[in-house]
């Protein structure tokens, strides 16, 4: 077996790769507006409502139409997901494990045409589309991996004349409900995680981004993947979405979306309806309210570059971008100064263009809730950089600095998913743990110093479940920063991790006298 190892980047200033980008762009571009069935048992259903995929760079092209689940056809998937999971438990590890390769394989020779999909779906810049697409196959490839790894369960002791086994077993059905930042890898990766570990799986994706899970649908069907094993039903929250929580036959939700989502599906999965034999399992990725901390002896170019690269990557749309910039008092003013220079070289426009830094936001309810906090943000601090949109095209911000924010402001607290970063002063590292803590968040973090002893402060202190020192805090790799956070940042299921795919299944032990 080849070790696991991370699917590269692709290096853009090579000319070729940008030729083999641009033929990505014409692919796409040339199944522009195509319609797209539901998948249920290997059965394509076309619907007559739809959901109409659109660029949010150009909200007059219409990226697909997907036919849309109403609750009798999501009933019918549960039902089929639940018979299909009595043979496919029984299927070998290795046989799962070898379906996620070959999807991993067919994905790589079309990766060009995967990120450039979602260049146009979601309005991802070219290198933020490559790394969700290298990140779709690293999950394909280590859960892969990870299921050879754990199919023959622990080693337990025996005593004389017995014989003890410790292995896993799945859960049953999995409602996969994934978000639209990152419509391909955590789609892929919540999916299979489930699927190679031996559950049937109802995909709910994004409403805003479903052709990209339509299009990796047909690619597990094109790996082998038997019928009824994963089934494709987009739809909206409100009619299938619950009704899947609640549903009887649902063993387990896998969800990543927003802390308000997130909690109500935790409330709902709670309840025991009737004909249910089981406790729900919920495994939940929600938000973040996420710092970087700079200390009075930081490499200082090297904290402007880290804020700026994370709160304004992919215009800011992470759970685990940069919104909060925590700069001890002596070296405020510097840093705040560097980050503004930074902010106002930043090229805002169609993600088509490669010399774009960033792309849209995702759509006119996102636009209009980033741009209200920027109205906040004018009475709470200083406004340094940015602070104006335009939606008439497509729905573009500004890349947006605030400044002298004090640690209770709405800015500092409160989630926004967008480009906009406030700052704030500490006094000493003390204070900046401290009002870094303060938040009902706890996902990613980050702390540029040079000082020893507040590295080894802020590993003990600083509550997150991702904390990077001396880089910036978004950008984990799977396999080598697994990923979740505390509080109401979820379960901290550690997607890309070594016991991400315990959550999928449970524990049974067996023991035989002799």
């Amino acid at each position: 077996m080849i070790p696991y190892k991370h699917e590269p980047f692709t290096d853009f200033t090579n000319e070729q790769n940008q030729v083999a980008y641009q033929e990505g762009l014409k692919l796409v571009g040339s199944y522009l507006g195509e319609h797209y069935p539901l998948v249920i048992g290997g059965e394509k259903i076309v619907t007559e409502e739809k959901i109409v995929s659109r660029n949010p760079a150009n909200k007059e092209e219409i990226i697909g139409y997907v036919s849309k689940a109403n609750q009798d056809l999501a009933e019918k998937a549960m039902n089929i997901a639940y018979e299909t999971f009595g043979t496919w438990r029984k299927y070998k590890p290795e046989a799962r494990a070898d379906i996620l390769f070959r999807a991993a394989a067919i994905i790589r020779r079309r990766k060009d045409e995967f990120s450039a999909l979602l260049t146009k779906e979601a309005g991802k810049p070219w290198r933020e589309a490559d790394a969700d697409t290298a990140e779709a196959i690293d999950f394909l490839e280590y859960y892969g991996r990870q299921m050879l790894e754990m199919k023959n369960g622990h080693k337990l002791e025996s005593r004389p004349g017995e014989y003890n086994q410790y292995n896993y077993v799945p859960l049953g059905v999995g409602v996969i409900i994934s978000p639209w930042n990152f419509p391909f890898a955590i789609m892929a990766g919540t999916a299979v995680a489930a699927i190679v570990t031996g559950n049937t799986v109802l995909l709910k994706p994004a409403s805003t981004t479903p052709v990209v899970a339509a299009k990796f649908v047909e690619v597990m069907e094109e790996a082998g993947l038997p019928n009824g094993v994963l089934n494709f039903i987009p739809g909206s929250g409100a009619e299938v979405g619950d009704y899947l929580v609640d549903h009887p036959k649902t063993r387990f939700i896998s969800f990543t979306g927003s802390r308000d989502v997130g909690t109500r599906i935790y409330e709902r999965a709670s309840k025991v309806n009737e004909g249910q034999i089981w406790l729900k399992r919920v495994i939940a990725e929600m938000g973040g309210k996420d710092t970087i901390v700079v200390d009075k002896d930081a490499d200082l170019e090297l904290a402007a570059q880290s804020i700026v690269a994370s709160a304004f990557g992919f215009s800011g749309q992470k759970c685990s971008a940069c919104s909060r910039a925590i700069v001890l008092e002596e070296v405020y003013d510097s840093v705040l100064e560097r980050v503004v220079e930074l902010t106002n070289e930043l090229t805002v426009g169609d993600p088509v263009d490669n010399t774009n830094f960033a792309g849209p936001v995702i759509d006119q309810s996102a636009y209009n809730k980033i741009m209200s906090y920027i109205e906040i943000g004018k009475q709470e601090g200083r406004l340094m950089a940015g602070g104006e949109g335009d939606d008439s095209k497509g729905y573009f911000v500004k890349p947006t600095v605030f400044a002298d924010l004090s640690q209770d402001a709405r800015l500092m607290k409160e989630e926004i998913f967008g480009p906009v970063v406030g700052f704030t002063k500490a006094k000493d590292f003390d204070e900046a743990i401290e009002i870094a803590n303060n938040t009902e968040y706890g996902l990613t973090g980050a702390v540029i110093t040079n000082n020893r002893d507040h590295i080894e402060k802020a590993r003990e202190d600083f509550h997150v479940g991702n904390l990077y020192f001396n880089r910036g805090c978004t950008g984990a790799i799977v396999g080598y920063q697994p990923f979740g956070g505390f509080n109401m940042s979820g379960t901290d299921s550690k997607a890309g991790g070594p016991d991400y795919l315990t959550l999928h299944m449970q524990a049974k032990t067996t023991s035989e006298m002799l």
